[in-house]
């Protein structure tokens, strides 16, 4: 690809309308990293924050200690939450050499939007006990949003070696005051087959909630 286009697609990446931009990033994906990722870098620092988010997703496409590098620098200091969580996003395209970095993300930004983003994304990585770690802080967050995520990622680990810890936790969310965590509580107990399990759910099917007798409902129908 030639300096004329190069310029042309930083061009749009940076004033363009949403779908140019789109249609620039899918260009630039396709040009080497030594090209595309010094166009990407000078991206992440513009003053509007979509330009920023265009940026870090372009960087989670080219896996280089270079993209790495400049994602891990801009958790330290990009602003707006929209843009960190896309940032989130982007690292875990480098594998477990992100996990640390999200963790740390995780535990000092407490934006529901971030913490949400980055649970979501531990679900499919294989680090049980790190999840594990993230429920448990999110279940204290303050944000309904966060901790309905949390709920619904045990039930992720309901499959896995903390399936014990998972159902105890679940067990209490099953009793809790709010009717939205028993609400939770009820679709992440569908994934487990246990005894104990289903004990939970044959209770949850008499809630005064009608939200709640519907998801433990469910899960009895999909057995």
């Amino acid at each position: 690809m030639d300096n004329d286009r190069l310029t042309q697609l930083e061009s749009l990446l940076r004033a363009g309308s949403i779908i140019q931009r789109k249609a620039a990033l899918d260009e630039l994906a396709q040009c080497p990293a030594d090209l595309a990722v010094p166009i990407l870098q000078r991206l992440s620092t513009a003053p509007d924050f979509v330009s920023r988010r265009f940026a870090v997703k372009g960087l989670g496409g080219h896996h280089t200690p270079a993209s790495l590098q400049i994602l891990t620098d801009l958790l330290e200091r990009e602003p707006d939450d929209n843009v960190l969580a896309e940032i989130a996003n982007s690292l875990f395209e480098f594998g477990q050499a992100s996990i640390p970095l999200l963790q740390k993300l995780f535990e000092r930004n407490r934006h529901w939007l971030t913490r949400q983003t980055i649970i979501s994304i531990l679900m499919e990585a294989n680090r049980d006990e790190v999840l594990l770690a993230m429920i448990r802080e999110a279940l204290q967050d303050q944000a309904q949003t966060v901790r309905e995520t949390a709920i619904l990622a045990l039930g992720r680990l309901l499959k896995g070696d903390f399936h014990d810890d998972s159902l105890a936790m679940l067990a209490d969310l099953a009793t809790a005051p709010y009717w939205r965590d028993r609400w939770r509580a009820a679709t992440a107990l569908s994934l487990s087959s246990h005894p104990r399990a289903k004990q939970i759910l044959a209770k949850l099917q008499q809630d005064d909630n009608h939200y709640v007798v519907a998801a433990a409902l469910e899960a009895k129908l999909s057995e």
